[in-house]
C-alpha cells in the first residue's frame, strides 16, 4: 500500500500528539515512582547511585504502558481536530471512505503494537530483574530473609522453586512447589501446603513427592506430614535468581511451565501470564481501532474531549483486562479466553464504530 499525501497528512496529525502524550503520561508514572525510591533514600539509607539505576530499570516497564495510551490520544487528536476543522467532511465528500482515511492510524497501531511486545520481550524482563535484585539486596539487610512472595528462583543444582505466599514475620510459607533434579535419570517434583523457613533450611508441611518418569508422567507418589529441605547457599545465594513472572520473556516461563505441568500441577496462574504477555502488546491496535470512529464525536473540543477519552478508555481496558485475568487465574474462564476476551471485545466494538462510521458517510452523534 503506497503512503499518499492524505496519508501522510494524518500520519503527520498523529506523530506529535502521541509522542507528547507518551512522553507526558511516562513523566506522570515516573513521579509516583519517585516516592518511593525517596523513602529507600530516607528510611533504608540506599546510596542514591542505586536509586538512580533503580530509576532508569523501571522506565522501559512504564514506557510500555504509555505506548498504548498514547496512540489512543493520538488517533482520537488526529482525526478529531479533521473533524472539527471540517476537513475530514471535505474529504469524505470528495468519495473517500472512512475506513481508508484511518488505515494508516491502524497501521501505526500494529507498528506500536510490534515495539510494545518487543520491549516487553528482549527489555522489560531483563530491567525489571535489576530493579528486583537492588530490591531483594535491600530486603535482605533486614533481619528477616529475602524470600518473596509469587517468584522463581534456582539454586545451583539447577533446582527450581516457586512460592505462592511468604510470611516474614512468621517465616511462614504458603504453597511451595520444587522441581528437583535427582542422581537418577528423572527428576522428582515435591509440593507443600505450607511450612517455615530460616536460612539453610525449610521445614515443609503437607507434602507430596511425585517421581517422574520419562513419558513426563508421575511413576510414583509419597505422601508426608513434614520434610526439611535443605538449602545449600543460604538465602544471599539466590538474589541473582530470583524471578517473578515480570522478570521473564514468554520462552522462560513457558519453560517453568512445562516442569510444573508435567507433574499434574495446577498451571493456570502461570498460563495466564504466559498468554498476557503476548495479548497485552495488542492494546495499541485495539485502542487505535476503537479510538478512530470515537474521534468523529469530539467536534470541537479538540484536545480536552481527546484526554479525557484517552484516559477514560484506557482506564476501561486495563480494569476489564485485570478482571478477565482474575477469572482466568481462579479458573472461572479457560486461560487463553480469559486473556483475550477483553481484545476480542474493545475489538468488535470498534469494528461495528467503523462500519457506523462509513454508514453515515458523516460524523455521527
Amino acid at each position: 500500500m503506497r503512503l499518499l499525501l492524505l496519508d501522510r497528512y494524518v500520519l503527520r496529525e498523529f506523530v506529535w500528539p502521541f509522542l507528547g502524550f507518551v512522553a507526558g503520561f511516562t513523566v506522570i508514572l515516573v513521579s509516583g515512582l519517585l516516592f518511593e525510591l525517596a523513602d529507600l533514600i530516607l528510611v533504608k539509607q540506599v546510596p542514591w547511585q542505586a536509586v538512580l539505576r533503580m530509576l532508569l530499570y523501571r522506565l522501559p516497564s512504564l514506557i510500555v504502558i504509555s505506548l498504548p495510551v498514547g496512540t489512543l490520544f493520538g488517533v482520537i487528536l488526529a482525526l478529531g481536530r479533521l473533524a472539527r476543522d471540517g476537513e475530514l467532511t471535505v474529504i469524505r465528500g470528495a468519495g473517500v471512505p472512512f475506513w481508508r482515511i484511518a488505515v494508516w492510524l491502524l497501521v501505526a497501531g500494529v507498528a506500536v503494537s510490534g515495539l510494545t511486545y518487543l520491549l516487553g520481550e528482549h527489555v522489560v524482563p531483563w530491567t525489571n530483574h535489576e530493579y528486583e535484585k537492588i530490591i531483594r539486596q535491600v530486603i535482605f539487610k533486614d533481619p528477616t530473609p529475602a524470600v518473596q512472595e509469587r517468584v522463581f528462583f534456582k539454586d545451583s543444582h539447577d533446582n527450581v522453586f516457586y512460592v505462592r505466599e511468604v510470611d516474614t514475620a512468621g517465616s511462614r510459607l504458603v504453597d511451595v512447589m520444587i522441581y528437583q533434579l535427582t542422581d537418577g535419570a528423572f527428576p522428582r517434583m515435591i509440593t507443600a501446603r505450607g511450612g517455615t523457613f530460616s536460612d539453610r533450611v525449610w521445614l515443609l508441611e503437607d507434602v507430596i513427592t511425585r517421581e517422574i518418569g520419562p513419558d513426563g508422567f508421575v511413576e510414583r507418589e509419597v505422601r508426608a506430614e513434614s520434610l526439611a529441605f535443605p538449602m545449600e547457599e543460604g538465602t544471599e545465594a539466590f538474589f541473582g535468581n530470583q524471578r517473578t513472572t515480570d522478570e521473564m520473556n514468554r520462552a522462560e516461563l513457558a519453560e517453568h511451565i512445562r516442569l510444573f505441568q508435567r507433574s499434574g500441577i495446577d498451571v493456570r496462574p502461570f498460563l495466564v501470564d504466559y498468554h498476557m504477555k503476548l495479548a497485552l502488546p495488542f492494546a495499541s491496535l485495539v485502542l487505535s481501532l476503537l479510538a478512530a470512529p470515537l474521534s468523529l464525536w469530539g467536534g470541537r473540543h479538540g484536545w480536552v474531549f481527546g484526554l479525557g477519552a484517552s484516559i477514560g478508555l484506557a482506564f476501561l481496558y486495563y480494569t476489564l483486562m485485570a478482571l478477565f485475568r482474575s477469572l482466568g487465574t481462579n479458573g472461572v474462564l479457560p486461560p487463553l479466553v480469559a486473556v483475550w476476551a477483553g481484545n476480542v471485545l474493545f475489538g468488535v466494538v470498534g469494528l461495528l464504530l467503523f462500519i457506523r462510521a462509513d454508514a453515515a458517510g458523516r460524523p455521527f452523534r
